[in-house]
């Protein structure tokens, strides 16, 4: 177990917000966990659990004991004639894991091509992208209690996922289940791919790719490589302009009330669901308030996909936590002025 003292973790956030962990422990075993847990040091102390820090806003220094997961490691578990187990310890980068598993010839994760982030953090957010979320093809993940050290192996079942949310995300006294906020470390996570396979190009992004190149039944590969071509289009590179991606959830709404919104403003995207709830594309209703471009302090909007809020002053001066929080708080009032809309932030703000 490394320990370090007064760490920068401008370094360690894809904004890169400049800010320090009082103590930082790497992770980079579960014995670790374990002797960080026995420790009578640290077994009080309130932990922060990081892991490629693409969804993070740092507003100061963290007090608390930062949790470092740099765990390594993947395999296949099993294979049939249904499809593929398949395993990735939570310190490997996701994106490189997705590429990964379409080189073995397993597909089913390349609509969540180039997701910034770690295989750990990917269940927590439940990420998602281009029609397909995380949850869709989870098996189960293996974690450690940070309260007790004991090991918990959570299904799909027990992970209570949603729309960028999971049992994660919530206190243990919290209204969804049990509540694992702060006190569950990810270790592994495991993913069942099925042998049969079809493109999911639902999309608009993705329809126009078909349109573009003509090809109908794209491979894995090319599914991927399309995702990432649009990605790339949209949103920028944290390692140029530093970012934590789509800063926003798209909200949903009734039918009655997108409805509403369209007899004001005909050009609103939205998707429906199956639920029958209408998702609005929170992206445009951003734009539409006038916000793509404008800066606020250091902190900007992205002028290319308003859902962006990105650091205008680089490396040597970053913007600041507040400075970010400030824009979003405007962007907010800003929506929901206009739309009777209330935007949700996606990072966890620290």
């Amino acid at each position: 177990m490394v320990v370090e003292n007064h760490v920068s973790l401008q370094p360690f956030n894809t904004f890169g917000i400049a800010a320090r962990a009082h103590r930082l422990v790497r992770v980079r075993s579960e014995d670790d966990v374990r002797a960080l847990v026995r420790h009578p040091d640290w077994r009080a102390r309130e932990t922060f659990i990081l892991g490629g820090g693409s969804n993070i806003v740092l507003t100061g220094d963290v007090r608390a004991l930062v949790l470092k997961v740099e765990l390594r490691g993947r395999r296949l578990l099993h294979e049939d004639a249904r499809g593929w187990l398949v395993e990735a310890a939570a310190g490997e980068n996701w994106h490189a894991f997705v590429q990964w598993t379409l080189e073995q010839g397993w597909p089913g994760l390349e609509n969540l091509a180039l997701i910034p982030g770690t295989v750990g953090a990917a269940p927590v957010q439940n990420i998602g992208a281009y029609g397909v979320e995380l949850q869709d093809r989870f098996h189960s993940l293996d974690a450690i209690d940070l309260d007790t050290g004991e090991p918990l192996t959570l299904r799909h079942e027990h992970c209570a996922f949603g729309y960028r949310d999971s049992v994660f995300k919530h206190e243990r006294a919290g209204a969804r289940g049990m509540g694992l906020k702060g006190r569950a470390l990810i270790t592994r996570v495991r993913f069942w791919l099925p042998r049969r396979w079809r493109p999911q190009l639902d999309y608009q992004d993705l329809q126009r790719k078909v349109a573009e190149t003509g090809v109908a039944e794209p491979t894995p590969q090319q599914v991927a490589q399309w995702v990432c071509e649009i990605r790339r289009a949209k949103l920028p590179d944290p390692a140029v302009l530093g970012n934590a991606g789509s800063f926003f959830k798209n909200p949903t709404v009734t039918p009655e009330q997108c409805a509403d919104i369209i007899g004001r403003d005909p050009k609103l995207v939205h998707y429906s669901l199956p639920d029958g709830r209408i998702k609005l594309a929170a992206g445009w209703l951003i734009d539409a308030c006038g916000w793509k471009g404008k800066t606020v302090g250091r902190a900007g909007v992205y002028e290319k996909q308003a859902l962006v809020l990105v650091n205008r002053g680089g490396r040597e001066q970053p913007c600041t936590g507040g400075e970010v929080m400030t824009l979003a708080r405007l962007i907010q009032t800003s929506v929901y002025e206009r739309f009777g809309i209330r935007l949700e932030p996606e990072p966890v703000v620290v």
